[in-house]
């Protein structure tokens, strides 16, 4: 039998009486550390022995809650009666009770929980806080081991067991990811005890508080009410809803499709702008392009945003077995991009007749041909220098030159713009639309200059000269408009 207890946060005064009893009449109590405020005060009839002898072993929490578990695990088994006692409340934060748990569970060894106090009751305490008010409690440790925080900005949030500045230093870095460095916070010191206190610095301020102890918890309030991904869903759950807005109630996958071409091509302008505000702005709106699909989705019956993110997440971390895998990448870009290709094709083996499919169709003309291009370079299918797609340039305008019909001149100056995708690529270009974008981005600029100076001599454009038109176009490359 093995029965777990909460000594709860601080004083013996938080111990529950059903805890009291179980301690007062045991012959030994076990405890994952003595370091707690109420341990001096406990019966001195029974023996205590704490683990704290195992922290010294391991370099990671994880082998020291493992040990800890199989311990008690093995007395259990041995058909020992063990009482086992953990800070706060058994299920808050213990990582050593839940492995036990499922343990026991799984060997159908009988259990008893004795709940105590946990750190969130004297915490909701010091910030004056409901828990109801969408309060999130997170492992700091976790947390720490993450590139992203996966907390929801709108909503607070607590982090317990930051308990070094060590703990707090890489706890920072990964809220820095959400938060702004000198976003306010607050530390709580020995919640639930007579030294508790609370301490309010900047997020980027945390790893420098003298304070910080193994009773120290982080503090995160709500960034804003509007500042999550949830909270974007709703606003088009609602909008597609009985009471939202009929527009968008009667949007499909097929009618949103213009606007979804439009938002990616005003994204790729912002970008191109190298404007930071503006993609800022063009990203959200490409965002609601996802968003009121998966709506739609949901609707239909078809898939909810959590299997889309899932088959997302599953596909990056399948494609990437250099990091997530056992694969050994020596950095260079070519090898990385074979790895990619070759996991991408092993999830499809029977969908795609030829290489050159999964390009899309509909995609920009120029990025197909550049795709297709590459693709076919790959195996081979390619000149073996740069001297011999120069040399196919020559040979296509020759021909370009040489045909006697419009039709067919039409149709060489294609094949001349395909060559031309080549010669990029074997140039180290890899985006002819970027490229063309940057080129009519120029003929715009250079125009307008045209037509600023007509207007500046009071003509119209239709009323100038040829001559005249394009000297005002040779001033407007010398000053690289």
């Amino acid at each position: 039998m093995i029965t777990v207890l909460g000594l709860g946060p601080g004083s013996l005064s938080d111990l529950s009486l059903q805890a009291w009893e179980k301690i007062s009449a045991a012959e030994t109590l076990y405890l994952r550390t003595a370091r707690h405020p109420c341990v001096a005060a406990l019966p001195s009839t029974c023996e205590i022995i704490s683990f704290d002898d195992i922290y010294q072993r391991h370099d990671d929490f994880e082998a020291v809650y493992a040990e800890i578990a199989e311990r008690i695990l093995d007395m259990a088994r041995d058909g020992e009666d063990v009482l086992y006692a953990v800070p706060g409340d058994p299920l808050v934060g213990e990582a050593t009770v839940t492995e036990i748990l499922q343990c026991a569970r799984a060997e159908s060894l009988q259990i008893e929980i004795v709940h105590g106090i946990s750190f969130v009751e004297p915490c909701l305490s010091l910030l004056g806080i409901d828990a109801l008010d969408g309060l999130q409690v997170f492992d700091a440790l976790a947390v720490a081991g993450q590139y992203h925080p996966p907390i929801s900005p709108a909503l607070p949030a607590l982090l317990a067991q930051v308990y070094s500045r060590s703990v707090a230093s890489n706890l920072k870095l990964t809220l820095m990811n959400q938060y702004d460095d000198d976003y306010p916070v607050k530390l709580i010191h020995a919640a639930g005890t007579a030294e508790s206190a609370v301490e309010s610095l900047k997020l980027y301020e945390i790893d420098r508080s003298s304070r910080i102890d193994v009773m120290t918890t982080l503090y995160i309030p709500a960034l804003a009410e509007l500042g999550s991904f949830e909270a974007s869903q709703n606003i088009i759950a609602h909008l597609r809803s009985a009471e939202g807005c009929p527009w968008d109630r009667e949007q499909t996958h097929k009618s949103l499709r213009p606007f979804l071409v439009e938002e990616a091509h005003e994204t790729l302008e912002a970008l191109d702008g190298d404007d930071a505000q503006a993609l800022c702005e063009e990203m959200g709106d490409l965002l609601l392009q996802v968003l009121l699909h998966t709506q739609i989705a949901i609707d239909d019956g078809e898939f909810k945003m959590p299997d889309l993110l899932k088959r997302l997440n599953e596909k990056l971390i399948r494609r990437h077995p250099h990091v997530w895998g056992d694969v050994e990448a020596t950095g260079d870009l070519q090898q990385l991009s074979r790895i990619w290709q070759e996991v991408k094709a092993a999830e499809k083996p029977d969908k795609h007749e030829s290489m050159l499919d999964g390009v899309p169709k509909g995609a920009p003309a120029l990025f197909v041909a550049q795709r297709y291009s590459q693709r076919a370079a790959k195996v081979g299918f390619d000149w073996p220098d740069i001297s011999g797609v120069e040399g196919k340039f020559e040979e296509e305008l020759a021909e370009v030159l040489a045909a006697t019909s419009t039709e067919a001149r039409v149709k060489e100056i294609g094949d001349l713009i395909f060559v031309s995708v080549n010669w990029l690529r074997w140039l180290g270009v890899d985006d002819p639309e970027s490229l063309m974008r940057e080129i009519n981005a120029k003929f715009y600029r250079r125009f307008r200059h045209v037509e600023a100076q007509a207007a500046k001599a009071g003509k119209s454009l239709a009323d100038c000269d040829l001559d005249t038109l394009d000297a005002w176009w040779q001033g407007a490359k010398r000053l690289e408009c």
